[in-house]
């Protein structure tokens, strides 16, 4: 093999290091345009885009693999440890399964029934043969044949691993060059094959820094065959997790690989990179965006994989985490049971149905939840799913685009069930939503979510609150009707959206504390009541920071945070974990719509005597064309004056009001500190009274005695009674024309003084207008003018959910 200058490719992978940032830094812009977050494109921008960025990943990867030249070279020492090839090789070939079936390539895998783990790091080990495995695919015509065998050595302390193909192989010539940096043969530069030439040499100094060695010959099917010699590990180098030999050191075994499993083992190799961790996982993708589903179904979203990569691009799969991570992963695999005694958890592979043991040092359990599955007959019909995971969203997925779905019913009026109805009404579907309780979204007080009904009413999404699902009916084992306590609904597709549970079964039968919401029981530390056993996630109970009491809130955030908290105390850390206040946004065609702290009902059965306010107004000064609509409610302690909780919606910026006032409750501010907080202000940002400033000044008059105000319920109750009031609406002519509220009495602001005598003295006075703010100020007219029986609607006329007359 012609010696090539060491010196010359440290000075390539130093530039590589260099080029790799900003390329990086391109990806992820391409990727914010491809998602048309600055506008629409046209089909040819997207495909010159998607080509740029396939272009970028392929520098990126050049410039990975040139910087693990480099390091090959400089530190073997790095490369040390022991694998499990046979495993590698499975991973491999289902990683390129696809690419393979789609060529009608047969992608053949051979493993002698016993092998002993190969000395090398896992990581690099698995790049290498993935390189080997894509260099036979890109030489290997259509309808081919590639074999990946592993067999023991010529000697005792060695095995071999053959890659053969029946390409267009390698001529005699060339078979040592090829393993030089950037050498290509004549065959792949005369070729439309891309490629930089760096692959082989990638591959040499990986296989040469594990002690191994490679060469390249001529297969038996015509093209090449690559044979890879690597050293076999003895017994005392290795541990055996069952089946699956790892190195001696610290263990920790995490059950589940969606959301708070791969942050427990980002975070450990972070901190420990000597550890060995394992992810068992029982489905075949992990750490995915299961909130962005939604958008994945309505298009947004136009592959899978976003939801599963990272911010810069990488496929946060199996690979990535054995990669760039040294992270073991199992997926499809079942865990079936934990023995605390001799710290291990029996699994099983999904695949073959072989059990095995896997010890631990420490056990991780983020089992995540369970949907909620309704006792009701006809739920196992086509058709009706529970958007818990990708496998769901893809059927839902291809019911909508092949346009087999025209009436969907929702069971359910959660924030699954909300989050749906955008991205099926921009499909074309005519939806309904059934809910069994007597509101939507009861996260929210019953006045917000009649608001959000109304929204979605204006959309055409029909709501059914009240309304119990009693069965399921169809056709040739497809849904086609619902069968309700009050009628029959055609249903081409069914989403059953009545909530989640903690999947902590696996727990329990452990032995371990489960607490009062069904949820594994944890401390602040978030270990279980087995000291070597930690939990986090949907599969945990947490505690509420407001009430002190125990709740069970699953989020994606929460579980990252929680993630991050374990990994850190299982390093030695000391990481507590206060708890929640059950911070919440979700979206719905135009209206945001977000929650934190105690609701108004969770305030009274906790105890709190409570004042509440409504409070809408622009997100921005008025003036400023991008100002929209935002409806703000605080549930304030009586007692100590301390905000307990808010709500808002509307098409204007909820989320960060809604953030400020979750930091204030964690902070236990009361509206008085609220009122004063120096917030942003710029016209382009806010009004110059911040939305939640304002809503802190009428809870402050509220508690002071300077506004007595109800709420447009119990307005509508009063009337329904048959009560007599005098609604006294102060907008002017010109708003009168846009909408009004029957049966009140119109006399402008402006006019009130001079036309006290309209109003009378023998009726209970309910001043509004558009917001109520012209309300508070004819109140505080009519009560120096002697009337006594004088309140303010909060919330006007923008946030009363019943009838108006527009």
């Amino acid at each position: 093999m012609a010696e090539f200058d060491p010196q010359f490719l440290q000075y390539a992978a130093l530039i590589a290091h260099q080029l790799k940032s900003p390329v990086t830094a391109a990806m992820s812009l391409i990727q914010t345009v491809l998602g048309e977050f600055a506008g629409p494109l046209n089909p040819r921008q997207k495909e010159l885009l998607e080509k740029a960025l396939q272009r970028c990943g392929q520098s990126v990867q050049t410039s990975q693999r040139l910087l693990a030249i480099a390091n090959a070279l400089k530190n073997p020492q790095r490369f040390s440890g022991t694998s499990d090839l046979a495993d590698i090789l499975r991973r491999v070939q289902m990683q390129f399964a696809d690419q393979a079936v789609g060529r009608d390539i047969t992608l053949e895998l051979d493993v002698a029934e016993a092998s002993m783990p190969a000395i090398g790091l896992d990581a690099a080990l698995t790049e290498a043969f993935e390189a080997l495995v894509h260099n036979a695919l890109k030489y290997t015509p259509d309808h081919g044949r590639i074999q990946l065998t592993l067999r023991p050595g010529a000697t005792v302390d060695t095995l071999r691993i053959n890659i053969a193909d029946s390409g267009v192989g390698i001529a005699v010539a060339d078979r040592e060059r090829v393993f030089e940096p950037f050498f290509r043969t004549s065959t792949a530069r005369s070729s439309d094959r891309p490629g930089t030439g760096l692959g082989l040499a990638f591959v040499k100094a990986v296989v040469e820094a594990c002690g191994g060695s490679i060469h390249v010959s001529r297969s038996e099917m015509g093209g090449a065959l690559f044979e890879v010699t690597l050293r076999s590990a003895s017994s005392t180098q290795s541990i055996s997790l069952g089946d699956k030999p790892m190195p001696s050191g610290w263990k920790v075994l995490i059950i589940g690989g969606v959301a708070a499993g791969p942050k427990v083992a980002a975070k450990i190799m972070r901190l420990r990179p000597d550890a060995q961790v394992t992810i068992v996982d029982k489905g075949k993708l992990l750490s995915y965006a299961g909130c962005g589903l939604p958008f994945y179904i309505s298009g947004v979203v136009k592959n899978q994989a976003q939801l599963m990569s990272s911010a810069v691009g990488d496929l946060r799969d199996s690979v990535f985490f054995q990669k760039v991570k040294n992270v073991r992963v199992l997926n499809q695999t079942e865990a079936l049971r934990i023995d605390r005694a001799k710290r291990r958890v029996q699994v099983r592979d999904m695949n073959t149905g072989r059990d095995s043991w896997l010890e631990y040092d420490k056990l991780v359990l983020a089992t995540g939840a369970t949907p909620v599955v309704p006792e009701i007959p006809g739920v196992d019909l086509k058709n009706v799913f529970t958007l818990h995971g990708v496998t769901d969203a893809e059927g839902i997925k291809g019911a909508l685009d092949t346009g087999r779905a025209h009436d969907v019913v929702i069971i359910g009026g959660g924030l699954i069930g909300i989050e749906m109805t955008e991205a099926l009404v921009q499909k074309g579907c005519r939806v309904t939503i059934v809910e069994q309780r007597s509101q939507i979204l009861s996260m929210l007080d019953e006045d917000m979510a009649l608001l959000v009904e109304r929204h979605l009413e204006g959309h055409g999404v029909r709501t059914l609150t009240g309304t119990s699902v009693v069965g399921l009916e169809g056709e040739n084992n497809a849904v086609k009707t619902v069968r309700t306590d009050k009628g029959i609904l055609s249903a081409d597709l069914v989403i059953l959206a009545t909530g989640i549970r903690p999947n902590s079964s696996l727990a329990q039968n452990a032995g371990l504390e489960i607490g009062v919401t069904g949820g594994v029981k944890v401390d602040d530390h978030l270990r279980s009541s087995d000291e070597n056993i930690y939990a986090a996630g949907d599969c945990t109970e947490t505690t509420h920071i407001v009430t002190g009491k125990p709740c069970y809130m699953p989020l994606g955030s929460t579980a990252n945070k929680q993630g991050r908290s374990v990994a850190v105390n299982l390093c030695g850390g000391d990481d507590r974990f206060p708890g929640i206040i059950g911070t919440v946004a979700c979206k719905v065609f135009e209206c945001n719509i977000v929650r934190t702290g105690l609701n108004e009902v969770e305030a009274h059965r906790d105890g709190y005597k409570t004042v509440c306010v409504l409070a809408p107004g622009p997100d921005r000064e008025h003036f400023v064309p991008q100002a929209r609509t935002l409806m703000l409610k605080l549930v304030v302690d009586v007692r100590t004056r301390r905000l307990l909780g808010a709500q808002a919606i509307g098409p204007g910026h909820a989320d960060k009001r809604l953030d400020v006032a979750a930091l204030a409750i964690n902070a236990g501010f009361n509206v008085d500190q609220i009122a004063q907080l120096d917030l942003c202000y710029a016209p382009q940002f806010a009004p110059v009274m911040d939305n939640l400033i304002m809503a802190a000044n009428v809870a402050r008059n509220k508690l002071d005695g300077y506004l007595h105000g109800v709420t447009p319920k119990q307005v509508h109750q009063r009337l329904q009674a048959g009560e007599a009031l005098c609604l006294l609406d102060v907008r002017t002519p010109v708003e009168l024309g846009y909408m009004r509220m029957p049966g009140a009495t119109h006399i402008p602001l402006g006019a009130l003084r001079e036309r006290l005598h309209e109003v009378p003295k023998d009726k209970p006075i309910i001043a509004f207008c558009n917001y109520s703010l012209r309300g508070y100020e004819a109140a505080l007219i009519l009560r120096h003018a002697g009337y006594d029986n004088v309140a303010v609607m909060d919330g006007g006329l923008v946030m009363w959910p019943y009838e108006k007359i527009q």
